[in-house]
This record gives C-alpha cells, sequence and structure tokens, in this order.
C-alpha cells in the first residue's frame, strides 16, 4: 500500500489537522523518511499556511485544539510547531502547556522550529523590544493579586526577567517578585 492510501486509511479520508476533506495531499513533517509515520494527510488550506508562514491565519488554527491530542506522532509534532509559532497570539501558549508529548517525539518537534523563530520578542507599550535586565516604568496603576497592594504608575522596576510567555515579564516591586502584562510597561532609557 502506497504512503498516501496508509494515510487517507490512517485519517479517515480528512485532513489530520483541521478535518476538511478537500483537496488532501500527503505532507512529510522534517525531517523524515518519507513513511507514513513520519506524514501526516493534509488540506491545501493547512499545507499553503504551512509553507507560507505570513499567510497564516490564526482562526484557522484553533483546530490544533482537537488535532494536537491525535494519537499520531507526526500529527502532535505538527500541531506542536504550529502552536508555537502562533504563540504571540496569547491562546495557543494555554495549549503548549497542557500539551504531552513522549520525548522522542517533543525532540522531533523541537528540531523542526529553527533559532530564529525559538524566541518571540517582548514589547512593552511603545513596541520597544525588551531584554533580559532592562530597567522599565509601569505606566499605569496596576493592582497586584495575591500581594494586597497598588503598584503605582511611574514605579521603576530595574533588572526585569523575560518569561516563556512573550506578554509578560518578571520584576520585582515593593521587593516582591511579580509577573507584569508588558503592554503597561515602557522600557527606560
Amino acid at each position: 500500500m502506497s504512503v498516501e492510501q496508509d494515510l487517507i486509511e490512517r485519517s479517515n479520508n480528512q485532513c489530520e489537522l483541521c478535518s476538511a476533506t478537500e483537496a488532501l495531499e500527503v505532507f512529510a513533517v522534517e525531517p523524515s523518511d518519507g513513511s507514513a509515520e513520519q506524514s501526516i494527510l493534509v488540506c491545501g488550506n493547512c499545507r499553503s499556511q504551512i509553507e507560507n508562514p505570513e499567510t497564516m491565519d490564526s482562526n484557522h488554527w484553533r483546530c490544533l485544539n482537537d488535532s494536537m491530542w491525535s494519537p499520531v506522532a507526526a500529527v502532535q509534532v505538527m500541531s506542536y510547531r504550529l502552536l508555537h509559532q502562533l504563540r504571540h497570539e496569547g491562546w495557543p501558549m494555554d495549549l503548549l502547556d497542557m500539551m504531552y508529548l513522549e520525548d522522542d517525539t517533543r525532540k522531533w518537534a523541537e528540531a523542526g522550529i529553527s533559532e530564529e523563530e525559538e524566541r518571540t520578542p517582548t514589547l512593552d507599550s511603545n513596541g520597544t523590544a525588551l531584554n533580559e535586565g532592562d530597567d522599565v516604568t509601569l505606566i499605569k496603576d496596576l493592582d497586584v493579586k495575591g500581594a494586597n497592594f497598588t503598584a503605582k504608575r511611574g514605579t521603576m522596576v530595574k533588572n526585569i526577567h523575560l518569561t516563556d510567555n512573550p506578554l509578560h515579564i518578571e520584576g520585582k516591586v515593593n521587593g516582591t517578585q511579580i509577573v507584569l502584562v508588558a503592554a503597561y510597561l515602557k522600557k527606560s532609557n
């Protein structure tokens, strides 16, 4: 049986990412030996967006909420890579946190993520990239949950730490280490 026939049978003649049934084709999940175990069946829409990341429609990829739980390793790998690519949207971070991959599958998934993709920049309220160790200033009063105080506008936060989520940073305010939303900060000169 051909790889395509194996994939059609495995996927019940549906895209293994979004469940579409039109324009299905084999997509090798690199690095791949071309086998059915290292390939997935995808629709033309998914393939087009995978091959041209600048055309990605993040709403289309909400289907990954289901496909990430596939028992097929190649589907898990592709779901992980796509969620990782979309993590700046916010919602994929929750899915990545929930996703479980066997060690070998995780290594395969991470092998396909390039270094420049690895880190989405954390931006302040003006769109300036924040770096590890920068000093920032709060641009609005923020209630600190669990610490029973309000971090006042104009408060300087020195020597910040970046987090895995590009929307947040960590820093000390009033001697307490807290997570802050980067959109409420301005980089200090």
